[in-house]
């Protein structure tokens, strides 16, 4: 994944196409709840007003499907991106039709120009090659930086670099430092954590990690189908009932690579699926008829926990129980806390709903790197060939 950056080319008086990932949450009155996205590009935009370029900058924001929805507009995150960078940066009314070319034809060195949601227009997420190469005429140089949307082929991520020379931003560059280095060449002990729902969700990831770790934890609702493998009752847990013998064939191959498959060895109870339901913690051999697991119990997250100390590279994905539910919550954010406090492990968590967890419990900058791009950090781990890395240069 050696791939080209900005630093790699001479970007000097160029005029440059950005694809970022502004996809921030808005609230009800189209106010933007979280900038965290914005500020992430921040880095790549100043570099290249730094070499007086003129910057053209597009990003999808939620699912408008092709459809030019005004509720799904830009326009609140290029105020935003006005504010933080302390200069003007203007929105087109549209992506490649008659405001887009007229303000980016006529761009001075150091002027922005954010093009309107590229998923108003149903070619982009096609890849449609007239689309993309429309978007290229605007520019010299590509540059992609959202990650997020790596492992998606669409115009703007991919089939621009068909026409351009194409190079990644300072967030990518870091999502493959950190991800390809653990998976690469990890310091170890390396300690997988895996979470979510369904084993079927995570069957390649799983694959990937046996070959690459010392130890892999399991939470989440997806311990069951292994409990279940194992001929245990799982009591009204989520369960998948049709990959059983792919559970059995996972924990045998964890045993001939030599790889610890940890299991929750208790787990916590609700009696229904809601937050102020009764609960109970039992053992996992022992889960009665009428209740569901949601989240690892006191005696796994203790047990985890002293497996962490040791390790030296630790990579999570997926919560560990049901976390958007406080009496749920304990697994997930004693993990997130535990992490947090070591001083000599590289801690990654990979995107999605660990890393909304880390960041719900404010201990996001105590992580080593937080993954920007869920699906992309998933099909990463896999050893998928992501569209929007693949068509960088090589260095």
């Amino acid at each position: 994944m050696n791939k080209k950056t900005v630093k790699d080319i001479d970007l000097q008086n160029k005029k440059v196409f950005v694809r970022c990932d502004f996809n921030v949450p808005l609230d009800e009155n189209g106010k933007i709840t979280d900038n965290r996205r914005i500020v992430g590009a921040l880095d790549t935009i100043k570099y290249l007003l730094d070499q007086n370029c003129k910057v053209i900058l597009c990003s999808h924001l939620g699912r408008p499907k092709g459809e030019v929805k005004p509720e799904f507009s830009l326009a609140p995150v290029a105020a935003e991106l006005s504010k933080l960078l302390g200069k003007e940066v203007k929105l087109a009314k549209d992506i490649i039709g008659e405001s887009a070319k007229e303000l980016t034809s006529n761009m001075k060195n150091g002027e922005i120009v954010l093009l309107e949601n590229v998923r108003f227009d149903a070619r982009e997420e096609k890849n449609d090659p007239e689309f993309a190469k429309e978007l290229a005429s605007m520019a010299e140089v590509f540059v992609n930086d959202a990650f997020g949307t790596a492992h998606r082929a669409h115009g703007s991520t991919a089939g621009v670099a068909d026409y351009l020379p194409a190079v990644s931003g300072f967030l990518i560059e870091k999502e493959l430092k950190f991800l390809g280095s653990a998976l690469e060449n990890p310091e170890r002990p390396f300690v997988a954590i895996l979470g979510g729902k369904k084993v079927s969700d995570k069957i390649g990831v799983i694959n990937s990690l046996l070959e690459k770790v010392d130890t892999l934890m399991i939470g989440g609702a997806m311990a069951f189908t292994f409990y279940k493998a194992q001929g245990y009752n799982v009591g009204d847990s989520i369960c998948e009932l049709d990959k059983l013998d792919l559970a059995n064939e996972l924990m045998e191959k964890a045993k001939q690579k030599g790889v610890k498959f940890l299991l929750p060895v208790d787990t916590k109870l609700g009696k229904e699926f809601k937050p102020d339901t009764e609960s109970k913690t039992v053992n996992y051999k022992e889960i009665p008829d009428g209740w569901m697991g949601l989240d690892i119990g006191a005696e796994t997250i203790k047990e985890y926990k002293e497996v962490l100390q040791s390790a030296k590279t630790i990579m999570w994905n997926g919560p560990l129980g049901l976390s958007e539910f406080e009496q749920f919550a304990d697994g997930t954010n004693e993990i997130a806390k535990t992490l947090s406090e070591l001083t000599n492990a590289i801690t990654i968590i990979g995107g999605g709903d660990s890393a909304a967890a880390v960041e719900k419990a404010g201990l996001a900058d105590k992580m080593t790197h937080i993954s920007t791009g869920g699906g992309a950090s998933l099909e990463f781990l896999e050893g998928k060939k992501l569209p929007g890395i693949e068509c960088l240069q090589d260095k």
